[in-house]
């Protein structure tokens, strides 16, 4: 009888939206014929456990015990929608609250939810492959360490914390399991298959739950796949699979009752296979009418959910009258929670811009920068030995990404010896799957992992971008701050010495145009320790650009790349750049000096050029891209009234034509000419020989020619 009512109200509800189109503007989906398999699922999941609906699972919504009324707040964007505060559509939910499942963020980009997902089970696996508790492990603080870790990355309370971190699941979500729902059409997405190779490679207890409607839009399954999903599941060794009538609401009860059962028990992957209806619109904007024939839509009707249960109801002697006193409530509920949702308040425009991040705790330098009793390390030793201290003091710290392993500890030895010490299951190497070490992420911060990942040169991060716009960026945002992402993504960059087309960009303007990350350049090894600490204790996420050609201090004149080793203690909090070289107190009150803003690379061409005019350059290390340190760019340019960006990126349209720009706009009364800008031929590419690659980067001699000019004003 819960079964019915529930479809009777996705039932109303979808006939209550059409006969309010104009009120129900903004664009939405309903499950008019995956109501069954939907409240099969969500019947059976309890607060144990996650689960990743996509944008047509409303019923599933209902099953988890969600209201018409809540849903219907999302549906109309009003300031108390739970999932996302107005900020998201219909039946995109996120939730952290106890008594239901975690939903982390769902976006609508199609099948993307599969990987985040998915790194949510290989978070559990984690968890649940430590074999004693945490305390005994070595880690004699670590679950404070965790309670406080959980407290920032989670925004949650101190309490909250503590209850996440009760167990090696965190809230005892031993034997929980994760379900993610899509459509087959989704199943072509090429993230999925990194998913689902993951999945069986690692055995995660994770169930994939594909809605088989026939229809990816206007796009029948013949003219787009060459099988449905459960034959594709085919091809992943160890993927266990199972067909279902999702229309049938008592075999799909059975099913996935049954998977669910194997998964907490066997801790396995599956991919249930649901045949259903699609018996309304695409969505509100692309409707039936537009593209599907009545032969069709008979066709679905045949298997609408709802009748087939009424008729299993009255076979086993349930009254029509009972049935009817059901559909009549539900019809009045329905009805005056539309009422209530339509004059629920809206969002106040003044808080539209409340969880694009979450506060960082590290807002000042501290601890010890240089040590007597440290000496001096190459920057690629400085990240390593950072990240070794974290990994000592926090047990939910885990690093993963290709060659990162320990047969060879990363390509540029970035990662030597940490799985030695750690274990494999702490410091492991992936496949070449760029969007799934980026998006995984997302999950596994969701269990209270701190990944810290590793892409392994800038010219590969392309397939994740994807998963870093769709999905890292937009999860504490567009979950009104239940859902931040704390990770790190360590991003090697830059030219030299030959790398070429493909081991050589720069990538820091692309990043930069994605809001919702923060962007970290060091030019050195004791700010890139204090930022790397500063990016572990951030709840947000980060990506850390090193440049190859800074790590070993190889390249002529990056010397002082190298640095005494910070304390452990240090920390350097992003936003706060630095004055590196001062110019001469008498040449500035003359107007005869330049300020020089830059980072990476151009620390040190900086400094060469600034030899020829002595007393005359003041460099500013900008140390973070994002979040920027304005107050000290904007008070260096006023003072000297000249000003050069300096950027080894391919300068048109680049960062650092755009900080130009915001430069002049705060600072145009004092600048005595144009603010100039130094950056790389405007090349698709790095040259691989090594003279086309230095005629196409700057250096300090191409900035030396450049500052002249400018000091002729």
């Amino acid at each position: 009888m819960k079964a019915y009512r529930l479809m009777y109200s996705a039932k109303i509800m979808a006939e209550t939206y059409e006969a309010n189109r104009q009120i129900c503007k903004y664009v939405h989906s309903t499950s008019r014929g995956h109501e069954a398999i939907q409240l099969a699922t969500a019947f059976q999941l309890s607060s144990i456990d996650y689960v990743s609906p996509y944008y047509r699972d409303e019923s599933l919504l209902l099953g988890l015990g969600y209201s018409p009324y809540e849903l219907m707040l999302q549906l109309l964007t009003k300031a108390d929608d739970p999932f996302s505060a107005g900020r998201s559509y219909y039946s995109h939910p996120a939730n952290k609250e106890p008594g239901r499942p975690i939903i982390i963020h769902q976006s609508s980009a199609t099948g993307m939810q599969v990987i985040p997902t998915t790194g949510i089970a290989q978070g559990i696996q984690y968890w649940e492959s430590l074999p004693q508790p945490l305390t005994t492990k070595g880690f004699p603080g670590a679950r404070g360490s965790l309670v406080e870790d959980a407290r920032y990355q989670s925004n949650s309370s101190t309490s909250e914390a503590s209850a996440l971190v009760a167990s090696p699941l965190g809230g005892g979500r031993e034997g929980g399991v994760v379900i993610c729902s899509m459509g087959d059409a989704s199943v072509t997405e090429g993230e999925v298959s990194e998913a689902f190779q993951v999945a069986v490679l690692k055995q995660l207890p994770i169930i994939y739950l594909v809605q088989d409607n026939h229809w990816g839009i206007s796009v029948s399954a013949e003219e787009s796949r060459a099988m449905d999903a459960y034959e594709f599941a085919e091809g992943f060794k160890g993927m266990n699979r199972i067909r279902v009538d999702g229309t049938d609401f008592i075999k799909s009860y059975e099913v996935v009752q049954q998977v669910i059962d194997d998964v907490r028990k066997n801790r396995r992957p599956w991919l249930m296979h649901a045949q259903v209806s699609l018996l309304n619109h695409h969505t509100s904007g692309v409707r039936k009418e537009f593209y599907r024939s009545q032969e069709d839509l008979a066709k679905h009707y045949e298997n609408d959910p709802l009748p087939k249960l009424k008729n299993v109801l009255l076979q086993n002697h349930i009254d029509e009258n009972a049935i009817r006193d059901i559909e009549s409530a539900v019809e009045k509920e329905i009805k005056d929670a539309f009422v209530r949702a339509v004059n629920a308040a809206e969002p106040d425009p003044k808080k539209v811009a409340d969880h694009i991040f979450l506060p960082t705790p590290i807002t000042e330098e501290k601890g010890e920068r240089q040590p007597k009793d440290k000496g001096r390390v190459i920057m690629v030793d400085a990240a390593l030995f950072a990240i070794r201290e974290l990994m000592e003091e926090h047990p939910n710290v885990i690093l993963y990404g290709q060659d990162v392993g320990k047969r060879l500890g990363g390509v540029f030895r970035e990662a030597a010896t940490l799985a030695e010490q750690f274990g494999d299951h702490r410091v492991f190497n992936t496949a070449i799957q760029e969007a799934y070490i980026i998006g995984s992420t997302v999950g596994m911060s969701a269990v209270g992992i701190k990944s810290i990942v590793e892409i392994q040169f800038a010219d590969y991060i392309h397939p994740g971008i994807n998963q870093l716009v769709s999905e890292i960026s937009k999860s504490c945002y567009l979950t009104d701050g239940k859902f931040p992402v704390g990770t790190i993504i360590r991003v090697p960059v830059g030219a030299y010495g030959g790398g070429g087309p493909y081991h050589s960009g720069c990538v820091e303007t692309m990043l930069l145009s994605i809001k919702g990350i923060k962007v970290a350049y060091p030019s050195n090894a004791a700010d890139i320790k204090g930022l790397m600490k500063a990016a572990f204790h951030d709840p947000n996420p980060v990506v850390m650009l090193e440049h190859k050609g800074l790590y070993w201090s190889k390249v002529p004149g990056t010397e002082e790349a190298k640095a005494i080793e910070p304390a452990r203690d240090y920390i350097l909090p992003f936003g706060k750049a630095k004055v590196i070289l001062n110019a001469d107190k008498n040449r500035t009150a003359n107007g005869e000096s330049c300020c020089i803003v830059t980072y990476g690379m151009g620390v040190y061409w900086a400094k060469a050029a600034a030899k020829n005019f002595p007393g005359q350059i003041e460099i500013v290390d900008l140390r973070t891209l994002f979040p920027l340190d304005e107050e000290l760019i904007f008070d260096t340019v006023r003072k000297h009234g000249k000003c050069l960006v300096l950027t080894e990126e391919q300068q048109t349209n680049s960062f650092a034509e755009a900080l130009a720009g915001r430069i002049s706009n705060h600072c145009f009364k004092w600048l005595d000419s144009a603010v100039e800008v130094l950056g790389a031929l405007d090349l698709p590419a790095v040259p691989l020989n090594i003279g086309l690659e230095q005629a196409m980067l700057p250096n300090a001699e191409k900035l030396v020619e450049r500052l002249k000019k400018l000091f002729l004003f």
